[in-house]
């Protein structure tokens, strides 16, 4: 059976090549709606399927979002690339995804893949981009939007959250708790990284700690981002002699490697430790005791970074229309900050 070509379905619609693809493609110029409704019939008729490949050739770009992430295997990740994904659906787009697992290398490889395949544009959520991988953004001269981080090297639009003012939010809780002090697991760079939210969670618990006049020397402690690595380093933190009283956690995975570690010591929660997250993952609210957190919106994110990378108004004469989207940090308390 002979393929069926935009020819075909022009002749049975009774209008040129030129109208079909107006409708396929909707756009750039408009067609009346008997027309397009004729068109449309032709095309369910004939079982025609566009032949994406060379619609991809002909404007130089494809159906395709590129989204790079640290590792989508974390609940944050993954809740924030399923939203991604919905979001991209609706404006008709596919969303191809890489996981660079914190290797800068990675990263530029997926840069150059995504870029190369000419998607519609790029997601980042880049953990300390380096400059390698933003030489490559500029060599492309691609669309990209910055998501949940935003490092210092590359200036691009970026969708994020108040992550200072979130954090300070949640210590400040657990102070008004009458905890004598609140200790922080923060990441694992000892530097702070410019545009890194979890660099930014200790940020907001220092000017807690600050302003309560309570000193922060010692109080900070190094894990990984992920619930199995933070619940070794909870166990020995836990297992010692100076225990704190309360912990905030610059993840919502961090705090559930600090629940489990707590529960393994026959610790109480809250009632001997009282722990606080971030991010307000799905899980949060099943842990035992339900995980007190600071809650992000992913959906809304999500949505504006698809909007603002296909948007082509990003880029005016090398300015930008809107570079920063700052979202709200908002608590969700339960019970494991000691909330009845």
């Amino acid at each position: 059976m002979a393929k069926v070509t935009r020819d075909d379905v022009a002749r049975l619609a009774g209008t040129s090549t030129a109208v079909v693809s107006y409708v396929i493609n909707n756009g750039p110029r408009p067609v009346a709606p008997a027309t397009r409704e004729r068109v449309l019939a032709a095309i369910k008729e004939l079982s025609y399927r566009p032949d994406r490949v060379a619609q991809a050739m002909a404007s130089r770009r494809t159906d395709l979002i590129g989204m790079i992430v640290p590792d989508a295997r974390q609940p944050f990740f993954g809740e924030m690339t399923h939203a991604v994904e919905q979001a991209a659906a609706e404006r008709g787009k596919m969303v191809l995804v890489g996981n660079t697992d914190y290797v800068a290398e990675r990263e530029v490889h997926y840069l150059r893949a995504f870029l190369g395949m000419r998607v519609s544009g790029l997601i980042l959520v880049s953990h300390a981009l380096n400059d390698n991988a933003a030489a490559e953004i500029e060599a492309w001269d691609a669309r990209v939007v910055l998501l949940h981080e935003r490092p210092e090297a590359i200036d691009d639009v970026a969708v994020v959250t108040d992550d200072i003012g979130g954090a300070k939010l949640a210590v400040e809780h657990l102070l008004s708790h009458g905890y004598a002090y609140v200790a922080c697991l923060g990441g694992i760079a000892e530097t702070p990284l410019v545009g890194d939210p979890v660099s930014d969670h200790v940020e907001g618990w220092r000017r807690a700690m600050d302003e309560a006049g309570i000193p922060t020397e010692g109080r900070l402690f190094q894990a990984p981002y992920n619930r199995y690595d933070a619940y070794q380093v909870a166990l020995g933190l836990l297992a010692g002699p100076d225990r704190p009283p309360a912990i905030f956690c610059s993840t919502d995975d961090q705090a559930i490697g600090v629940l489990r570690a707590a529960r393994e010591l026959r610790i109480e929660v809250p009632s001997e430790l009282a722990v606080v997250g971030f991010d307000d993952v799905k899980e949060a609210a099943l842990t035992d005791p339900p995980l007190t957190t600071i809650a992000t919106d992913r959906t809304g994110m999500a949505r504006a970074a698809v909007d603002l990378v296909l948007d082509d108004g990003i880029r005016v004469a090398g300015s930008r229309r809107e570079r920063v989207k700052l979202f709200p940090s908002t608590l969700v308390a339960r019970r494991s900050c000691g909330c009845a």
